[in-house]
């Protein structure tokens, strides 16, 4: 499934995204190599599709993110070198979705050199978040999953 086709099916769904997009959609994402990333509540950048992980983006924040998944430092503990070393070589080549509250009508939406295809998520009649679907073949550096 292209990426622009599974953004038009998510066109115009509702608020909470979790609920409203349908495990088909998320397995035909998987099978695609398709990431979905949307908003949820006031702190939080979903992921879900060929990555499935959730980012801490209070009032807004940058995912760091490769073929691998998601980059996040909090979640490493200090003492593991081996798992930071691996963090620092993979940061080097991920690339960034930057998370913006509150901008355009929306809630969040979202920023990032990857190519992708945007989807509006509704709160009743509000605009609560324009989405993104980008697919991990997109990614500047591939690094084997």
């Amino acid at each position: 499934m292209p990426r622009d086709q599974l953004a038009a099916q998510l066109n115009g769904i509702q608020y909470p995204a979790h609920r409203a997009i349908t495990k088909d959609q998320i397995a035909a994402a998987k099978a695609a190599g398709l990431v979905i990333v949307f908003g949820a509540s006031d702190d939080l950048m979903e992921f879900e599709g060929a990555i499935r992980d959730e980012f801490g983006c209070y009032n807004g924040g940058t995912a760091w993110i490769d073929a691998k998944g998601l980059l996040d430092r909090s979640q490493i503990d200090d003492d593991d070198d081996e798992a930071i070393a691996d963090f620092v070589k993979r940061r080097t080549s991920a690339e960034s979705i930057q998370a913006i509250w509150d901008q355009d009508g929306f809630s969040w939406i979202y920023e990032t050199d990857i190519p992708h295809t945007t989807f509006n998520v509704w709160e009743g009649e509000d605009g609560y978040c324009r989405g993104i679907v980008f697919a991990l073949a997109d990614l500047k550096s591939q690094v084997t999953p």
